[in-house]
């Protein structure tokens, strides 16, 4: 990783009215026992002067390592990663089999550049797509995903609202499907038991918007 972002700063020698080098490194994440026929390992490209989107935090590598103990529920199926930032979970699901659609804030271009190249360098087939939590652009009316990741999405308390819609959405689009989180408690009122009636109450006012709709927008509304 050292001589990685040693080959960077050469490249971009820095000036007094140039902006700061960017820490680039690759970090590397095994899944299976090596020399077992399914197993690999990922490379993660991680930015340290980014924001939080651009570097792997734990509840990513837990998720991941969900993803990989429970393959073959994932192999096969339909997954979107909200909020996927660096991808590991995503990209798990993707090497075990399933069709993948990984997803980030769309103002945040570099993030979502950032998971294409991740895709390229671990050879998978993934879709990417900016979604902004709580907009309603047109593409997001498509996606009916069996299985929905997110890794410490429940970090900032002003994205509740516009997160649990889009949760709720994607729920009620596709019958049976679910929603798997790993998440970082850094507050009691963040407790997943605190959050659960919050993310009920949405999926009761979804509903009940749904049939004041009326039969024109049944479409949508499962």
């Amino acid at each position: 990783m050292a001589a990685a972002a040693a080959e960077e700063e050469e490249s971009s020698p820095r000036s007094s009215s140039s902006p700061p080098t960017q820490m680039t490194s690759i970090s590397r994440h095994s899944f299976g026992e090596s020399g077992q026929p399914h197993a690999f390992t990922l490379e993660i490209i991680e930015n340290m002067q980014e924001d939080y989107g651009m570097f792997i935090w734990p509840c990513s590598i837990a998720l991941a390592e969900y993803v990989w103990q429970q393959r073959s529920q994932f192999s096969g199926a339909t997954v979107i990663e909200l909020g996927a930032g660096t991808s590991l979970p995503g990209l798990v699901a993707a090497k075990v089999g399933a069709e993948v659609i990984l997803t980030d804030d769309s103002s945040r271009l570099e993030v979502l550049d950032n998971i294409r190249k991740m895709c390229d360098l671990n050879k998978v087939s993934c879709k990417v797509m900016g979604l902004t939590w709580g907009e309603w652009d047109t593409p997001l009316f498509s996606l009916a995903p069996k299985i929905v990741l997110g890794a410490d999405v429940l970090y900032d308390t002003n994205d509740f609202d516009d997160l649990f819609a889009t949760i709720t959405f994607m729920l009620q689009n596709s019958a049976g499907s679910v929603f798997i989180t790993t998440y970082h408690n850094r507050s009691g009122h963040h407790l997943i038991e605190y959050l659960m009636p919050e993310l009920m109450q949405a999926l009761e006012y979804h509903r009940a918007t749904c049939l004041s709709a009326g039969p024109q927008d049944d479409s949508t509304c499962h």
